[in-house]
C-alpha cells in the first residue's frame, strides 16, 4: 500500500464537526452519578440519567467519542455474526429473545433520539447480513437464521445479496441501521450539558473508593491528549459510579479474567454509488471480513472494510495484515484508491454476552459496561438504558441476562474461559523465556521498536524517525505482562489484557492507568 495515499486516522474523527474542548475540573466535583469514559456507553448512560433528573459528570481521559467509539465501523445491528443459535443452546430461547429485544430496542431508541434532537448523523435504515462463501457453512447459517427469527428478529436465510461476488448463503436481518457515531454523540453531549450535566476531558480516573458516597481520584493530563504527562486532579464525589472505559480500569471485580482483547484493522475507499453494496455485511471466514458503506458529500459512497483481527501485542507484522485486507478488498470490489486506514479494539466476553450491571457481587453503587465483542453501537446504547434503569431503581427485563455477577454461564462455557486464561499465562511466562526482539539498540531501525536486555532488564526501546531512542520498562503497568511493538500503529501493546502505550510509554488505552516507567540506556 502507498504510505502517502491515505489518512492514518478514523474517517469519523476527520469528518465530525469541531467540538469545543471540555477542560478538566478546576476543583472537587459532587454529583449524583459520575460516569468514567466518554464513549457511546458512557455518554448514553449520562444522557439517560440527565433526562431522569440526575446530576451527572462524564470523565474522559482523552476527547469524548474519540477512543474505541471513534474508530468503530458504526453498524447499529442486532445480528451479531452468529450469536442466536449459540444463545438458544446456552441461554435457552428466552435468553436469545431477550438479547434480540434489548438490541432492537436500542436501535429504535437511537433513531428516536436522533429525530428528537434533530441530529444530522447520516442515519440510514438498512439490512444486516452474515454470509459465508464456503458451502460447508450453509447449514450453520440456516440454523442461525431460524434461531434469530425465533428470537424475534425479521430474519431469513438467503443465497442472493448485492455483494459483487457470489456467496453460499447468508442470514439477512431487516430493520437495522448505520450512522456517523461521532456526529450522533457530540449532539448527545451538548444535550447532556443543556440538561445540567458536566463533561471533563483529559481527566483520567486513577482510583475508586466505593462507599456512600463513592470517591474517585483523578489525574489531569497535559499536552492536549491522553497519555501526556499529568498532575494530581481533584476528587469526584458521587452517589453512583459507572465504569464505561471499554476495558474496566478497576480490577476488584476480576473482569479481566473474563475478557479477551481483540484488535481489527479498517480500510476505507471512495467508490461510485453504483458499485456500493446497500447492506451491512460480515463473515467469520478469512479471519473476519466486514463491509459497509457511508455517504460522501459528492454523491459517492465510502466503502469501509474491516478484518484481520488479532490479539494486541501478538499480531506479528501488522503492515502485512493491512496488505492482506487491501488485497481482499480489491479482489472483490475492483480497483480501490484507499483514503483512510485505522484500527479498532474490542473485548470478547468468555461466555458470549456483554457484562452490564453491578461492578462486582458486593457492589451497591458501582456499575460497569464492557465486553461488547465488536458490537458496541447498539450495545452501548442498550447499556445506557439498562444502567439508568438500575440506578434509578426501575426494573429492566434483560438485567439478569447481562448481569456481570452471573456464574452459571461462566461455568457452562468454561472452555473459553480456560482457553483465555491459558493464553494470558502463555504470554506472562513464555514471553519472559523467549522474547523476540533485538540483541542491541543499534539493530532497531527508525520508526521501529523492540525488546532489548539492558543491564539484565528487558527494556522496550523505540527509535523515532529522527533517530532518537526512547527506552521504557517492557512490563505493562496493569499486571506485568511484557509488551510488544506494533510498528504499523506506532504503539507498545500488551498481549494479556490489551493495554496500549505510546512509544515513550504514555498510556494510550487501558486497562493500564500508569505509563511504562522510563529507562536510561
Amino acid at each position: 500500500m502507498d504510505d502517502q495515499a491515505y489518512i492514518h486516522g478514523s474517517y469519523w474523527l476527520e469528518t465530525a464537526p469541531p467540538a469545543d474542548p471540555a477542560p478538566p475540573p478546576e476543583g472537587p466535583v459532587t454529583v449524583d452519578v459520575a460516569v468514567v469514559g466518554g464513549g457511546i456507553a458512557g455518554l448514553s448512560t449520562a444522557w439517560e440519567l440527565a433526562r431522569r433528573g440526575r446530576s451527572v459528570a462524564v470523565l474522559e481521559a482523552d476527547r469524548i467519542a474519540a477512543g474505541v467509539t471513534g474508530h468503530t465501523t458504526a453498524k447499529l445491528s442486532a445480528q451479531h455474526t452468529l450469536i442466536y443459535d449459540q444463545l438458544r443452546r446456552t441461554r435457552g430461547p428466552e435468553g436469545a429473545r431477550l438479547y434480540a429485544h434489548s438490541q432492537m430496542d436500542a436501535i429504535r431508541h437511537a433513531a428516536e433520539t436522533a429525530e428528537e434532537l434533530g441530529i444530522d448523523c447520516d442515519w440510514e435504515d438498512t439490512e444486516a447480513f452474515t454470509y459465508a462463501e464456503d458451502p460447508g457453512r450453509v447449514k450453520e447459517l440456516s440454523s442461525e437464521a431460524s434461531a434469530a427469527r425465533e428470537a424475534g428478529l425479521e430474519a431469513q436465510f438467503v443465497t442472493d445479496t448485492d455483494l459483487p461476488f457470489p456467496v453460499a448463503g447468508a442470514v439477512k436481518v431487516a430493520g437495522q441501521a448505520q450512522f456517523h457515531p461521532r456526529k450522533y454523540l457530540l449532539a448527545l453531549a451538548e444535550d447532556i450539558r443543556r440538561l445540567g450535566g458536566v463533561i471533563h476531558e483529559h481527566t483520567r480516573v486513577t482510583g475508586l473508593s466505593e462507599g456512600e458516597p463513592c470517591v474517585l481520584t483523578t489525574e489531569v493530563l497535559h499536552g492536549g491528549q491522553a497519555g501526556n504527562g499529568g498532575s494530581d486532579g481533584p476528587e469526584i464525589t458521587a452517589r453512583d459510579v459507572v465504569v464505561a472505559t471499554h476495558y474496566p480500569v478497576f480490577d476488584r471485580a476480576l473482569l479481566f479474567t473474563r475478557l479477551s482483547p481483540r484488535r481489527e484493522l479498517v480500510l476505507a475507499a471512495p467508490v461510485e454509488a453504483s458499485r456500493a453494496p446497500r447492506g451491512m455485511y460480515i463473515t467469520p471466514e478469512q479471519n473476519t471480513r466486514s463491509v459497509r458503506t457511508a455517504p460522501l458529500p459528492d454523491g459517492r459512497r465510502l466503502l469501509i472494510v474491516t478484518g484481520e483481527h488479532f490479539t494486541p501485542g501478538a499480531g506479528g507484522d501488522v503492515e502485512e495484515r493491512f496488505d492482506r485486507l487491501a488485497g481482499w478488498a480489491t479482489e472483490r470490489f475492483g480497483p480501490l484508491a484507499f483514503s483512510h486506514r485505522w484500527a479498532t479494539q474490542d473485548n470478547d466476553p468468555t461466555d458470549s454476552v456483554p457484562l452490564v450491571g453491578p461492578l462486582h457481587p458486593r457492589a451497591r453503587h458501582a456499575y460497569v459496561a464492557t465486553g461488547f465483542a465488536g458490537w458496541g453501537m447498539a450495545t452501548g446504547i442498550m447499556s445506557g438504558r439498562l444502567l439508568a434503569e438500575q440506578i434509578t431503581g426501575r426494573e429492566c427485563p434483560w438485567s439478569e441476562l447481562y448481569d456481570p455477577r452471573r456464574i452459571a454461564s461462566v461455568v457452562r462455557e468454561g472452555g473459553t474461559f480456560l482457553k483465555t486464561q491459558a493464553e494470558v499465562a502463555r504470554h506472562f511466562v513464555g514471553d519472559r523465556v523467549s522474547t523476540p526482539g533485538a540483541s542491541s539498540v543499534d539493530q532497531i531501525a527508525p520508526g521501529d521498536g523492540a525488546i532489548v536486555r539492558v543491564n539484565g532488564e528487558r527494556c522496550a526501546v523505540h527509535r523515532d524517525a529522527e533517530g532518537q531512542v526512547h527506552a521504557v520498562s517492557a512490563r505493562c503497568t496493569h499486571l506485568g505482562c511484557l509488551v510488544a511493538f506494533n510498528r504499523a500503529e506506532g504503539a507498545w501493546e500488551c498481549p494479556c489484557h490489551g493495554s496500549r502505550f505510546a512509544p515513550d510509554g504514555k498510556v494510550v488505552q487501558g486497562p493500564a492507568v500508569r505509563p511504562l516507567e522510563r529507562r536510561e540506556l
